[in-house]
Order: C-alpha cells, then sequence, then structure tokens
C-alpha cells in the first residue's frame, strides 16, 4: 500500500511531488516510462521510499564529492557512479537505456529546477552530472 501525501511529503523529506503533477502528466503523460513508475511507486511503502531517497543520496554526494576532488568527469570512478545513477532510475522508476539517461542528463542542465537541486549542493553540479553520464553511454555503448 503507498503513502499519502502528507507521509510522502515527509519522507522526502519536504519535497512535495504532487505540486509538479500536472507538468508531469503534461510533458510525459503518455509515455510508457510515466505509465511504469506511477505503477511502481503508488504500491511503494515507506521503507521503499527511505531506501530510495538514501541510494539517490548515497549517488549525488558521490558526485559532489568527486567534483570538489577535482575528478575528471569521465574518469572510472565518476562513470561508476553515472552508471549506479541510471540503475537507480531502472530499478526504482522506469527502465531507463543510456539515450533515456542522457536525455535526463540533458535536462538536468537546461531545466533551472534540477539545475538549482545539484548546483545548490556543489557549484558545477549539474554540468558535471551531465558530462559523467555522457561519458559513461559512451563508454558502455
Amino acid at each position: 500500500m503507498g503513502l499519502d501525501r502528507d507521509q510522502l511529503v515527509d519522507v522526502l523529506g519536504g519535497f512535495d511531488p504532487a505540486e509538479y503533477e500536472a507538468e508531469v502528466a503534461e510533458r510525459w503523460g503518455q509515455t510508457d516510462a510515466y505509465r511504469e513508475s506511477a505503477r511502481r511507486t503508488g504500491s511503494y511503502s515507506r521503507d521503499d521510499w527511505e531506501r530510495i531517497t538514501a541510494e539517490v543520496e548515497a549517488i549525488e554526494a558521490g558526485f559532489a564529492e568527486c567534483l570538489i576532488a577535482g575528478e575528471s568527469p569521465d574518469s572510472a570512478q565518476v562513470k561508476d557512479l553515472a552508471e549506479r545513477h541510471r540503475l537507480h532510475i531502472d530499478s526504482a522508476y522506469y527502465p531507463c537505456s543510456h539515450d533515456m539517461q542522457c536525455m535526463l542528463a540533458d535536462m538536468y542542465v537546461a531545466d533551472e529546477r534540477f539545475a538549482r537541486h545539484y548546483d545548490d549542493r556543489a557549484p558545477g553540479l549539474a554540468n558535471y552530472v551531465r558530462e559523467a553520464i555522457l561519458a559513461n553511454a559512451i563508454d558502455r555503448a
């Protein structure tokens, strides 16, 4: 059984996905990925959401640490983080090919809300994540 809105907002640290539902449905509502994500997430328990948020937190923290340490986005370590990112989406939300992940990476830079999410953690992180995802996709193609 899924969480109600207040429970979900609580486990997501105050983020309320319902605020963006109309935009998301308009942009992607007719896609298989949207339908699959809705199917999967509709039944997630609090434990599921806590595991999912911990996974993405660890991945994003890893990217930030590598950026701050001066690690190249095309290094093996950073590309491994990009692959973990892709597999996280694939297992939690919808099938995520490398091509799909590259489209997401472009959105992380182009959409100011995503860019701010990453860049608030570490300046330049949105572009760094994008570069790592693109390098990983080329490497694994």
